[in-house]
């Protein structure tokens, strides 16, 4: 297997792994400690030194999770990089869930270095944005963070590009920590932000970026092309919304053309997606999801394509996404 690449995140010195690994839907949903530790054993193995999690993921289980795992294995802290993203919040009570307010995002911090059993995080960000809060005050808390020593390095996830630019703006203009990366959802049917929206923010503000969703919820794996399968993803109480975007026959048709490209150069379509979202040299990192170790693997393996895609594979699969 091709070695692991490292680049980094956005205009920081920081180096992630091109490849990472992610706890949404699987950790406190599908998966315990013993097959958590696995699944990051093996990305750990294949050179992946940046996981990543949420607050709200599994109601804050995911972090215990990953935190007993990561603890278990005794990986050195240097070695590592874990984030969390804070906004809904696991609390129904005022001003701790649906907001980017001072007060929660204080708390919000402190209570994801508890469940993790960490003295800090590397990356922390905005999970969302939130209309009801001033930009100016969200900035100067994740800023106060940064400060504390709490986490290292801070960013947003979803935000709109005029949003990122603003965050940046106040942070320079107050001398403050400013946001270095966004997480996007990017794939080979959710483009537009990532390679038309915050074009200007790559050179303009040195904006990094770590993508989720390279499989679009497994769409791209090809298992959704004949139906919904048996214990996946879609059939998980709360996931309920999926099912409809998965079994979509106009992206299914798609996906059956992408076959086609995968056989061609040897690898599978899940490696196919993952190398083209790997492809585009302002993504940081991708951030896959797996549900055991075989599947980390079979993840790992996308590093093996990225040097095949060539811009006349490139061109194919643009007009497969577009068609």
């Amino acid at each position: 297997m091709t070695d692991m690449l490292y680049r980094r995140l956005g205009r920081s010195g920081l180096q992630v792994s091109v490849l990472s690994f992610g706890s949404w839907v699987s950790f406190g949903t599908q998966m315990d400690t013993g097959l958590a530790r696995d699944c990051i054993a093996a990305a750990w193995d294949a050179g992946v030194n940046f996981f990543d999690n949420a607050e709200a993921y599994a109601g804050g289980e995911s972090e215990r999770i990953m935190g007993e795992a990561l603890a278990d294995l005794g990986y050195p802290r240097n070695e590592f990089i874990v984030s969390s993203k804070f906004f809904w919040g696991i609390s129904s009570a005022t001003n701790m869930n649906n907001t980017l307010n001072r007060k929660y995002l204080m708390q919000a911090v402190d209570g994801s270095l508890e469940r993790f059993g960490l003295d800090f995080l590397d990356l922390i960000y905005c999970h969302r944005p939130d209309p009801n809060t001033p930009i100016e005050e969200t900035v100067w808390a994740m800023s106060d963070i940064v400060s504390s020593g709490k986490a290292l390095y801070w960013g947003t996830s979803e935000w709109s590009a005029a949003d990122i630019r603003a965050a940046w703006d106040i942070a320079d203009r107050h001398h403050l920590h400013k946001p270095v990366m966004e997480q996007p959802q990017y794939h080979l049917f959710e483009r537009t932000k990532v390679q038309r929206e915050y074009a200007r923010l790559y050179e303009d503000i040195g904006l990094g970026l770590t993508t989720w969703s390279p499989l679009a919820s497994g769409l791209l794996s090809g298992k959704y092309v004949d139906g919904v399968p048996e214990g996946s993803r879609a059939t998980l109480p709360g996931y309920e919304w999926l099912k409809e975007l998965l079994t979509d026959p106009v992206r299914n048709a798609k996906v059956k053309q992408l076959t086609a490209i995968a056989e061609e150069l040897g690898c599978t379509l899940s490696q196919l997606a993952i190398a083209w979202c790997a492809s585009n040299p302002n993504v940081s990192t991708v951030i896959t999801g797996a549900s055991n170790p075989g599947q980390v693997a079979e993840n790992m393996g996308a590093l093996d394509v990225l040097g095949k895609l060539d811009d006349e594979v490139l061109d194919r699969m643009k007009t497969i996404a577009r068609g």
